[in-house]
């Protein structure tokens, strides 16, 4: 037991080290490269807000530290000029301009014969972004992960789990008998495999959005919204006579009243997406915002005394991160299954409290 607790706060340590070292070469190369900008009698300053939107916001190009960067195939289609592909390489290197196209804060424009933007041109960007390289890179750990466990479990069936597996089954015997079963019922087996998914897809990006140089992935508004709009189609899709006339003709509510329930109603059908949509993002954004605002301060004031209690306060932070991380997973798959649940619940069921 002692040994489980001391390596997990290793791990913190590391990794909260592990930020503050990226944080500091990375200001520090900032403000070097900076400094050749301006005259000797210029002080320049550490502008945090920068800094942040930096690190939680999508870009072309995945940069791990300074000096360390994966350049993205930037795929952009418009009428005028059909498919074109290339690296985002060429876009450093033009400072922003490459072939006719400028990417003015990560957002693509066409440029006229005059060098401004080309308002009349609809370019649409499908390239792989830093967003979506994590996403692909957290779909292939997903699938390595889960059939490493599955024939763990075909290997050892009836044994006691080995290997990864000792670590990831009780978890899913944890989601399967604490969160999907009580909210759905007898037929959880359906919709088992989409929660688990769900879950599991959560936390890794989770975790690797913790890591230094890692994407926000969860952090982006657009997954959020795409992962509760899913919750949403299955919820429907699947939803029984008796939810549709709940939202018709709810019982004992008097005939004039009525408009005023549909209203209710229909608000309440589509704020539960909303609310997954926003809780996930804006806890794990404001996580990230909060350890970066921390290291931002050094820097600030760039003083020993205030760089030793940063250091403290970002240790707590990335603990409280972790635990973030399993919540913010365990909490979208547990409303997942309420909503599914309500959807599908026999008539007796909703009126006994099953």
């Amino acid at each position: 037991m002692l040994r489980k607790i001391t390596s997990k706060l290793l791990l913190v340590t590391s990794l909260s080290l592990f930020s503050i070292n990226f944080v500091s070469a990375q200001g520090g190369h900032d403000a070097q490269h900076k400094s050749h900008e301006t005259t000797a009698h210029e002080e320049e300053k550490f502008d945090i807000g920068k800094m942040i939107m930096h690190h939680i916001s999508d870009s072309h190009e995945w940069e791990f530290a300074h000096g360390l960067t994966l350049h993205l195939p930037v795929i952009l289609y418009t009428k005028q000029n059909g498919l074109e592909v290339f690296s985002s390489k060429r876009f450093t290197e033009g400072k922003g301009v490459y072939n006719g196209y400028i990417n003015n804060h990560e957002h693509i424009h066409r440029l006229n014969p005059q060098g401004g933007i080309d308002e009349e041109v609809h370019v649409w960007d499908l390239s792989i972004t830093k967003n979506v390289a994590s996403m692909l890179l957290s779909a292939v750990i997903l699938i390595v992960l889960m059939s490493t466990v599955a024939k763990s479990f075909a290997k050892n069936r009836g044994k006691a789990p080995k290997g990864i597996q000792s670590f990831i089954e009780p978890i899913i015997f944890f989601i399967r008998d604490e969160v999907v079963i009580p909210n759905i019922g007898p037929k959880y087996e359906k919709y088992l495999p989409y929660l688990l998914t769900l879950f599991f897809f959560i936390l890794i990006n989770n975790l690797l959005g913790l890591i230094p140089g890692g994407a926000n992935l969860t952090g982006n508004i657009t997954i959020t919204l795409f992962l509760a709009v899913l919750t949403f189609f299955i919820t429907h899709i699947n939803a029984n006579k008796h939810y549709w006339l709940h939202l018709v003709k709810p019982e004992g509510v008097p005939t004039l009243m009525l408009p005023l329930m549909w209203v209710v109603e229909i608000a309440g059908v589509f704020m539960k997406p909303m609310s997954l949509t926003i809780r996930l993002f804006a806890n794990i954004t404001a996580g990230h915002i909060i350890i970066l605002s921390l290291l931002g301060l050094i820097f600030i004031f760039q003083s020993f005394a205030v760089g030793g209690v940063v250091t403290l306060f970002t240790l707590f932070m990335n603990a409280i991160e972790l635990l973030v991380a399993f919540l913010q997973a365990f909490i979208f798959t547990l409303l997942s299954s309420m909503y599914i649940g309500s959807a599908i619940e026999e008539h007796h069921e909703a009126d006994h409290g099953h």
